[in-house]
């Protein structure tokens, strides 16, 4: 896996092996980061479900001031610690161990972020009852943790979550 653009373009992250962690094809980055555009300059990211944090590292690399990158699993965590020490962007990422759903997580309670990143396990956005949790934290996320100008971007399958299960706090106008 490779940073796409900007000041770390083309260097190689290591990703966690096996089938837990699911990186982001690198021509689905591409299309977020194109359409994200000049939103990323100078903007504070949060990255939730992180793995190799290719996105958080990504969005540094186009210009973010700052990414907290969140992540639970052992194994994906050290591959992070050491993509983050690689990069030498220790003093612009900070890295937490944790659930991505809970907003402890998240950093502190006043924190606002310009540009949030979900890209949960497809078995927690697939399952009806595991995605009632995650609803609620985007909503949480929404409507406490996002700056009112900034972006939220969740990647899933393409059949769930439906538009009609997203809360009013996700709408595109709001």
């Amino acid at each position: 896996m490779r940073i796409i653009a900007g000041e770390f373009r083309g260097r190689r992250i290591d990703a966690p092996p096996g089938r837990g962690t699911r990186p982001m094809l690198d021509r689905v980055r591409e299309a977020v980061f194109a359409a994200l555009g000049a939103r990323l300059e100078d903007a504070a990211v949060l990255d939730l479900f992180a793995g190799s944090g290719s996105l958080g590292l990504e969005a540094l690399s186009r210009g973010a001031r700052s990414a907290r990158l969140v992540e639970r699993d052992p194994g994906a965590l050290r591959r992070l610690r050491a993509n983050v020490a690689a990069l030498d962007v220790g003093d612009r990422a900070r890295v937490g161990s944790g659930d991505a759903l809970r907003p402890a997580s998240w950093g502190a309670p006043d924190e606002r972020f310009d540009l949030v990143f979900l890209d949960p396990p497809y078995p927690l956005v697939e399952d009806a009852r595991a995605r009632v949790g995650l609803l609620e934290a985007l909503d949480r996320l929404a409507r406490e943790r996002v700056d009112p100008a900034g972006v939220l971007v969740l990647h899933a399958p393409t059949a769930a979550p439906s538009a009609a299960e997203l809360p009013p706090s996700l709408s595109a106008d709001r």
